[in-house]
């Protein structure tokens, strides 16, 4: 019989389903994105660079207490009841309760200590008076309302709040420690506009890569649609460093133009 060949014959023909070419994966479909390619990151992408764990949205939500105080809490009532438990029936014949309390009791603190170990705490929103509730609700972006949502609670398991975002955004040098999200920064621009800070400490990445105008560009995309982005220096001395989300829409060339003008004369002063 004729040897078998592991690919067909170089005249096969692969038959495709007329509804092939209607899919992102058609003849003129690039394989890999360039640098020069126009990016923007999905919602999916979004919602991982939130700070939620790539696999998708958490089943439950917790708000309001630390879960790693609470199991701590219920290790060490346990363990305390059973050995008080083991006190008064010192002496009896049988299995008591304090057996079966210490088996469990410690292992719950043990588990309580190992998320205390991984928590990061909720980070604090600081609005001026002009932001309002409804004024939020009505001009925050479905992504910045994702941001908000997911850092004013504790997390656990993961090396920063918005970890994935940063190292996304090529903000993480390797072999160096995560930018550590400290606050947020909620006010109202001269338009009516919502002005939405993230504020970082970034001990190891230096401010240029931050204020990078390829990179400003991309935040534009990346936490947009319908946002422009800028980055503040919020202090020098503690290299704390933010991103300014506006949602009236990217900034304008004359409005960076201006910018620029504004911080050469505070530099030379």
């Amino acid at each position: 019989p004729p040897p078998t060949t592991a690919f067909p014959p170089a005249t096969s023909k692969v038959s495709l389903n007329k509804n092939t070419r209607n899919t992102p994966f058609g003849n003129n479909a690039p394989l890999f994105m360039s640098d020069e390619d126009d990016w923007a990151a999905p919602k999916s992408a979004m919602i991982g660079g939130a700070g939620v764990n790539n696999a998708g949205e958490p089943p439950f939500e917790i708000r309001g207490f630390s879960l790693g105080n609470l199991v701590i809490g219920a290790g060490i009532g346990i363990t305390v009841l059973s050995f008080a438990d083991y006190l008064s029936t010192a002496g009896g014949d049988g299995l008591s309760m304090s057996g079966v309390g210490f088996v469990y009791g410690i292992p719950i603190f043990l588990a309580g200590s190992a998320l205390k170990y991984a928590e990061i705490e909720p980070v604090p929103c600081i609005s001026t008076p002009a932001v309002s509730e409804s004024l939020f609700e009505s001009k925050a972006t479905e992504i910045i309302k994702k941001i908000k949502q997911d850092v004013t609670r504790h997390r656990y398991g993961d090396e920063a709040h918005l970890d994935t975002t940063v190292k996304k955004l090529g903000l993480v040098i390797p072999g160096k420690d995560y930018p550590q999200l400290k606050e947020l920064q909620e006010d109202v621009t001269e338009n009516g506009d919502l002005a939405f800070t993230m504020v970082w400490q970034s001990l190891d990445t230096p401010y240029k890569m931050w204020a990078d105008e390829k990179r400003r560009k991309r935040y534009e995309t990346f936490f947009g649609p319908g946002v422009g982005a800028e980055v503040v220096k919020i202090n020098a001395e503690q290299r704390m460093v933010g991103i300014r989300l506006t949602t009236g829409g990217p900034l304008s060339e004359e409005y960076l133009a201006s910018k620029v003008e504004k911080e050469a004369a505070v530099a030379s002063a």
